[in-house]
């Protein structure tokens, strides 16, 4: 699979690392960067496109080209004064999507005032997690209940816009089960299967994760 989308991975710690890797190898184009050298070379062979370099230094973000690059992680929850450089310059830059690891609620705060469009809590939320969440196109969040098993909610395809479940019949299509219909931040728990969906409409599912591709 070849994900077009390109992703930076800004420290490679643990959580970075998982992140970086699960998006390698989900075919996605990803800048791997890291302010330690040792660790760059320890990685290069699973991430091929990794830099030693100080994301704080704006002249550094330019060179890097990370302008270019559609989503930023910055997985370093340990230095807040350098998560909230790196998140301020990447947006001044123009990255669309910058998702920063924080170590508590006040980093929290902060990094999403100075810009974060989305601060996730390791604890919550491994990086593998997130890098699935990231390739999965149209998908809004995914917790794995098993090593087989999937609750997805995913976002109403265009082209079930105006149709209805019992029309779609997506649980002989793609083996899933809907179990919930989440519109205007209210979760509908009775479904009507012959209501028409709407594209502002997400689908709360839970599948086999081996089918997962043939949603995308």
């Amino acid at each position: 699979m070849s994900i077009s989308k390109s992703y930076a991975v800004f420290g490679l710690g643990r959580y970075g690392l998982a992140v970086a890797k699960e998006l390698v190898n989900n075919g996605a184009e990803v800048l791997a960067v890291d302010a330690d050298e040792n660790i760059v070379n320890s990685v290069i062979n699973d991430i091929p496109f990794c830099k030693c370099a100080d994301i704080t230094d704006a002249e550094v973000v330019k060179q890097l080209g990370i302008a270019n690059i559609d989503t930023v992680i910055i997985a370093m929850a340990n230095n807040l004064e350098a998560s909230v450089m790196a998140v301020m310059l990447c947006k001044e830059v123009g990255v669309k999507t910058v998702i920063a690891k924080c170590a508590n609620e006040t980093h929290r705060k902060i990094l999403s005032k100075v810009g974060a469009d989305k601060v996730v809590f390791p604890e919550y939320e491994s990086g593998t997690r997130l890098a699935k969440n990231l390739v999965s196109s149209g998908f809004v969040d995914m917790v794995e209940l098993s090593n087989d098993v999937a609750l997805i909610e995913l976002d109403v395809k265009s082209e079930w816009v105006g149709k209805t479940l019992m029309d779609l019949n997506l649980r002989k299509k793609y083996g899933l089960n809907v179990i919930a219909i989440r519109q205007a931040d209210r979760l509908q728990i009775s479904i009507d299967p012959m209501a028409q969906l709407d594209k502002d409409m997400q689908l709360v599912v839970i599948m086999n994760t081996a089918k997962i591709k043939a949603l995308k």
